[in-house]
């Protein structure tokens, strides 16, 4: 079978790259830069030493290597004159532009989304985490299959499905990733349904729950830890949270409320990826309000914010109620960038996880949204509309149920959004 992602060098030596960025004209050449910078801190975070960068201008795509020729032989010759073992691109190849570019560079191409992937690999510790990137891998290696082999130990026996008169050895590893695919798919499925009867069993007795989203490295974890002393891991690093981890905090007027930490976003993250991850991101799907946390000393700050947003979007959660956090305020140094993000986010609260500044007012800032999106309520519903009792259910949301003559007492934090629709029931 075709050799799948592996950017690592076997030796213990580290790899040289060269990152080159693709403007287009609707850049500037100040994004570009950023998205290099960006892309560099990936590299770094697998052991990569980048020793140069190129950006290539990009008026129209080249069929056969996305730049055209000119640019091909300047950067493969500049690839060369650093004694790099790879080029990395910052967009993605198709796979044919992927293979021209190797065969005539006679260098290993990357992309970015292959460096991302790496960084999944090397941070997956749970079964769920490694069947959701070996997903991830597959499905972006089906469409890369080449015809010069070095075959995985992990081949199946030779069943009567592989004896096909004249069957090709790459429709055979075709057939392979496939079948894998398809039996992750399955697998995940389950872990989805699991997560699903923990997350009824954690929410029996109704919970206000908060998912805290962001781009990677803005301090998530750290915030979860410095509210409520989680001991969640929190490293400097890009994507140190790859599964999701719930913990209980109790906030200063006595109520408390479900924080869950979730794997951080990044920018041109493939659709495909947002639904490999599905079963780890869903979690800001189920939560009643969502904490945005944002490193506000990052120069790419805005940029962050817009791409949380647009996976959000993605995801279906673009529509919940949002707290905007901007952290790690003891490094940011930018006035006219604080100045910006003042302006556009004027109910953000400003933190720093590191020296516990802000976090009292966000706290109180987490009591309102509690108090604003739901509500206890003491209902006594028919027997005849048992469905609105399956769907409080369904949200995990009764405390006390008591079946009576009239129908079924229940005591149950209610979202706002379905006031109108139990309220006709209401005893209180």
């Amino acid at each position: 079978m075709a050799e799948l992602i592996d950017i690592k060098a076997e030796s213990a030596e580290k790899q040289r790259a060269l990152l080159v960025g693709i403007r287009r004209p609707d850049e500037s050449e100040m994004q570009t830069s950023g998205m290099l910078d960006e892309l560099a801190e990936l590299a770094k975070n697998l052991d990569i030493e980048v020793v140069g960068r190129e950006i290539a201008y990009l008026r129209e795509p080249s069929a056969h290597f996305l730049v055209g020729a000119g640019k091909f032989a300047q950067i493969a010759e500049k690839a060369h004159s650093l004694n790099v073992d790879a080029i990395i691109f910052d967009d993605e190849l198709l796979p044919a532009q992927q293979r021209n570019w190797e065969r005539e560079s006679h260098l290993s191409i990357i992309n970015r989304q292959e460096v991302i992937l790496d960084i999944f690999a090397s941070r997956a510790q749970t079964k769920e985490a490694c069947l959701q990137v070996e997903l991830a891998q597959l499905e972006y290696a089906l469409p890369r299959l080449r015809r010069a082999w070095s075959h995985l130990d992990r081949q199946r026996g030779g069943g009567v499905t592989q004896r096909g008169g004249g069957e090709s050895q790459l429709e055979l590893d075709k057939r392979f990733i496939s079948d894998k695919i398809a039996k992750l798919k399955v697998e995940l499925e389950k872990v989805r349904t699991m997560r699903s009867v923990q997350r009824k069993r954690r929410m029996r007795v109704p919970v206000p729950t908060a998912a805290v989203v962001g781009y990677t490295n803005a301090g998530k974890s750290s915030l979860i830890n410095a509210l409520a002393n989680a001991g969640l891991l929190a490293q400097d690093k890009l994507f140190a949270t790859l599964d999701p981890t719930t913990r209980r905090l109790k906030l200063p007027n006595g109520s408390e409320v479900l924080l869950t930490d979730t794997v951080g976003f990044v920018r041109k993250l493939p659709h495909r990826f947002v639904e490999a991850f599905k079963a780890t991101l869903e979690e800001a799907v189920v939560s009643e309000f969502l904490i945005h946390t944002v490193d506000c000393s990052n120069p790419d700050a805005i940029e962050h914010i817009k791409t949380t947003f647009k996976v959000l979007e993605e995801l279906g959660a673009d529509n919940k109620k949002i707290i905007m956090v901007m952290n790690k305020i003891d490094s940011a140094n930018d006035d006219a960038q604080i100045y910006e993000l003042k302006s556009l986010y004027p109910e953000a609260v400003w933190t720093s996880a590191r020296t516990g500044a802000g976090l009292n007012e966000l706290l109180s800032k987490i009591e309102v949204m509690i108090s604003d999106s739901s509500k206890s309520m003491k209902l006594l519903i028919p027997h005849s509309e048992y469905k609105a009792v399956a769907e409080l259910h369904k949200l995990g949301a009764i405390s006390l149920q008591r079946n009576v003559d009239e129908g079924v007492e229940i005591l149950a934090r209610v979202p706002t959004r379905l006031f109108d629709a139990f309220s006709k029931w209401s005893q209180s």
